[in-house]
């Protein structure tokens, strides 16, 4: 036993004194709400006793009221296990952990599973660390799974650092890591089978180290079934989830096969509603249907809410509140395998929710530890600013660029071009096909077709390339849009209706050391510096970051005429090379499904 196990032996002999010696009693009662047990998906009414940090007992509880004890009158109200969101990047709110938490505490959300994958590709084993050690500073608990492959797709795209195998024992060994994340790099089956097999050698040898040490592994398997879907489940070391399922079908033949499908529902991509539809019409069991949010702006935490947010969806689409809240609570704790947070039952940790309004999961009260954290929607605890050093800070290793630099070449008057075409709230693509003018040997964008050029730029200063491609779907009028946040290797993004604006566009977000940028006619639309890793700040907080974002949004639509929702995560998302059909890195236009880079000129 080690000095954790000691003291929590120790603690629990203290509950049993104060169970069964009248002259103790608990700290906190929750008296006279309803309980909702989501072992047996019952709701009665019970009281809630806490000692400390853990839960005494859910019951009549009148015997542990003492002098001391603060008795909260909860009657007609709902009381259940905090809220799991079980796969989630801070990186995407922009956000440190600390400011995520400070918005999402008061919706019910206790834990947090983060991926720091995206930090890990510009910084490496050193960035996952630095995040690490900020989330052990906060009163809810944050867990990691971290990458086990970067870059996903090696020959594709270029990340700041490499991580391999050969790093999981130094990442692994930390208690604040729960496993292995999402294994993007076998997400397509066959092409990596077939191109890059020595991809499947090293995550293989990383899930088997990771199982031997009684971590978990979790999958990344968008639209595969059959023999290929238990290749993926394999390679994870048979116990995986999915959080990139989209259809029922989809939904269906993971459950059959033992994934824990993690419907997704974050601020751009929502595939909860299909996904449902396996429990709803074809009446799967619902114990491995687990919601996550995957990505949120910080806006959608302020104005409605994190987990219980989600949780309020899925009863909209059908599904009993009791079951629902069980997706959040006790399935991502099996999943996980955690034996102290999902349920509240004795000797649990005491992370407590109280809902006033169950149908709009209204959350009134939030208990961390036994301690008070929330009610109505505020923060009862402090919780400090944090600061990161400087060494996860200055990630742009790149010079300006040059209009020559940018512009897509051609040939003749006319080109035949490939586009990738965006779809709203998924981060999926097609791809098709467009004539578009040339002038002085440089392909010009099309308004009227709504092509515009799209190209990334590599910031790490490892290779200098540019992969160039167009777009379709974007629905921008004029300017350009740039950020460094472009999934997974985080390179700069950009597009817009002119060249010109997209140079300025890159080399404003290259002098911000990260960020993102908007430009019109050459000059500075709207900006936000992201100095962390070019990824997150530290500088705002998380009301200020909302601030600033809608603040963007705004301008994104009402000066560049900008029709697309959410338009810098949407952005970010088109070089994601996981994710079929077409995609755009450093290294050009790249087919997902062919693992190859295609040429965007058609010949």
């Amino acid at each position: 036993m080690d000095a954790k196990d000691i003291k929590k032996a120790v603690q629990y002999r203290k509950l049993i004194d104060v169970l069964l010696d009248s002259s103790q009693f608990a700290d906190v009662v929750l008296k006279g709400g309803y309980f909702i047990n989501v072992i047996t998906r019952e709701i009665y009414k019970a009281d809630v006793a806490m000692k400390g940090e853990y839960i005494l007992m859910a019951g009549d509880a009148k015997d542990l009221i003492g002098p001391k004890t603060k008795v909260e009158d909860i009657q007609g109200k709902f009381v259940c296990p905090g809220f799991i969101d079980s796969h989630m990047h801070f990186e995407s709110a922009m956000l440190t952990c600390t400011e995520f938490s400070k918005l999402s505490i008061p919706t019910g959300t206790t834990t947090l599973i983060g991926d720091p994958h995206e930090i890990g590709n510009v910084l490496g084993v050193h960035g996952m660390q630095a995040m690490i050690e900020e989330a052990k500073t906060l009163p809810n608990r944050i867990l990691f799974t971290v990458p086990c492959a970067v870059p996903d797709a090696p020959g594709l795209e270029t990340s700041g650092f490499d991580v391999t195998s050969k790093d999981m024992k130094e990442l692994l060994a930390d208690p604040n890591v729960q496993g292995i994340g999402e294994i993007q790099s076998f997400s397509n089956i066959r092409p990596v089978y077939e191109h890059a097999p020595e991809l499947i050698d090293d995550l293989v040898a990383a899930v088997s180290y990771a199982n031997s040490i009684g971590k978990t592994v979790e999958g990344n398997a968008p639209g595969l079934f059959g023999k290929e879907l238990a290749a993926h489940i394999i390679s994870g070391g048979n116990h995986v989830s999915c959080h990139e399922t989209t259809t029922k079908e989809e939904t269906v033949e993971k459950l059959r096969n033992g994934v824990s499908v993690f419907m997704r529902e974050g601020s751009s991509q929502r595939n909860m509603a299909d996904c449902i539809r396996a429990i709803t019409e074809d009446g799967l069991d619902s114990r491995r249907a687990i919601l996550v949010s995957d990505d949120m702006v910080p806006a959608d935490l302020l104005n409605y809410g994190h987990m219980n947010d989600i949780v309020r969806r899925t009863i909209a689409v059908g599904i009993d509140p009791v079951e629902a809240i069980q997706m959040a609570t006790i399935n991502p704790a099996s999943h996980f395998g955690f034996k102290d947070v999902g349920v509240i039952a004795p000797g649990k940790r005491a992370d407590v929710v109280v809902i006033s309004d169950l149908n709009n999961m209204t959350v009134d009260q939030v208990y961390l530890a036994g301690k008070k954290a929330a009610e109505k929607g505020e923060l009862t605890i402090d919780i400090a600013p944090y600061i990161y050093p400087e060494s996860v800070k200055k990630s742009v290793k790149r010079k300006p660029v040059t209009l020559k630099e940018l512009g897509i070449e051609a040939s003749g008057s006319r080109a035949k071009v490939r586009a990738i075409e965006a779809i709203p709230f998924q981060n999926l693509t097609g791809g098709s096909e467009f004539t578009l003018n040339v002038k002085d040997g440089i392909v010009l964008p099309c308004l009227k077709q709504d092509v515009l050029p799209l190209l990334v730029v590599e910031r790490h200063g490892r290779t200098g390339k540019i992969g160039k491609t167009f777009l379709h779907g974007f629905d921008l009028k004029s300017g350009a849009i740039a950020e460094s946040v472009a999934h997974d290797t985080h390179n700069i993004i950009v597009t817009g209706t002119n060249y010109e604006d997209m140079v300025t566009a890159v080399n404003r977000v290259i002098a911000m050391d990260g960020g993102i940028a908007m430009i019109k006619d050459s000059k500075v639309v709207g900006d936000l510096p992201l100095r962390i890793g070019g990824l997150m700040t530290d500088e705002l907080t998380g009301k200020e970051m909302s601030e600033k974002v809608d603040e963007l949004s705004q301008l994104a639509k009402d000066v560049l005429g900008c029709g697309m929702e959410v338009p810098f995560m949407h952005l970010s998302f088109w070089s994601l090379v996981t994710s079929p059909k077409w995609k755009i890195t450093d290294m050009g236009l790249i087919d997902v499904d062919k693992f190859e880079v295609i040429p965007t000129i058609i010949n």
